[in-house]
């Protein structure tokens, strides 16, 4: 039997808290993103949370270390590995997600915390729907079942294109498997993004992500502050069982 906690995490309740992702292609700059909108919320006086897919917690950030760092062949190992199957890489993603938001993500939302996510169930449609072709509706329920629905407050999409966006992740030294996609790959998912946009207008807000960080950060800023200051206290993270 499921403890109480359990039952609520996957109740189809809603939290006092926010939940604020960031979604878009390779090399977008989420993650600097989410960073300057931290402390920018922290120097307004708000209780911050940023965690980051596949990952959140230990268990979840050793599936992604199985997810991203897994290579089908290595200079020491000529031997040809397993190569992880789309089905299998969607199971990966969404068993590291219910930990991720039973153990992270709902406990900060019900104490009333901003969660800022650096990608979140968007990118699993995006990448393993789009990119890798699976059903984006099975994806969907799965997603339901291991989340209870839980939808973001609100989604910033980082849109760049494609090429410009893997020279940027050429010049990091944090590369991972999805780097190494073809161009078609990338260019499904980057699609992928703005069809979910499109779909979802009130939750999502484009921003063109070829610009600097800092005017790119303030333009976010300058979006969120009145929704923000309106929505604290009282605003609910939604927690519903729609799909797409």
């Amino acid at each position: 039997m499921r403890s109480s906690q359990q039952k609520k995490c996957n109740g189809r309740a809603a939290y006092p808290g926010l939940f604020i992702t960031f979604e878009g292609p390779e090399g977008s700059g989420k993650t600097t993103q989410c960073q300057h909108l931290a402390e920018w919320l922290q120097t307004k006086g708000q209780s911050v949370l940023i965690t980051r897919e596949p990952g959140g917690t230990p268990l979840a950030e050793a599936i992604r270390t199985l997810l991203l760092g897994h290579q089908p062949s290595s200079i020491n190992q000529p031997e040809p590995r397993e190569i992880i199957t789309p089905a299998c890489e969607a199971a990966l993603v969404l068993a590291a997600r219910a930990q991720h938001v039973s153990c992270t993500i709902i406990p900060a939302l019900q104490k009333g915390r901003i969660v800022l996510c650096d990608r979140f169930f968007d990118s699993t449609l995006a990448y393993q729907g789009f990119g890798r072709g699976l059903n984006r509706k099975s994806l969907t329920q799965f997603n339901d079942f291991v989340t209870g629905g839980l939808t973001p407050t609100l989604t910033f999409l980082l849109d760049l294109p494609v090429k410009e966006g893997l020279q940027r992740r050429k010049a990091s030294s944090h590369q991972n498997r999805m780097d190494q996609e073809s161009l078609a790959f990338h260019e499904r998912v980057r699609r992928g993004f703005s069809a979910l946009a499109r779909q979802d207008p009130r939750r999502w807000r484009t921003l063109d992500a070829r610009q600097p960080p800092e005017p790119l950060a303030e333009e976010i800023i300058n979006y969120i502050r009145p929704f923000i200051f309106k929505s604290l206290p009282g605003q609910t993270a939604r927690a519903t069982g729609g799909g797409l």
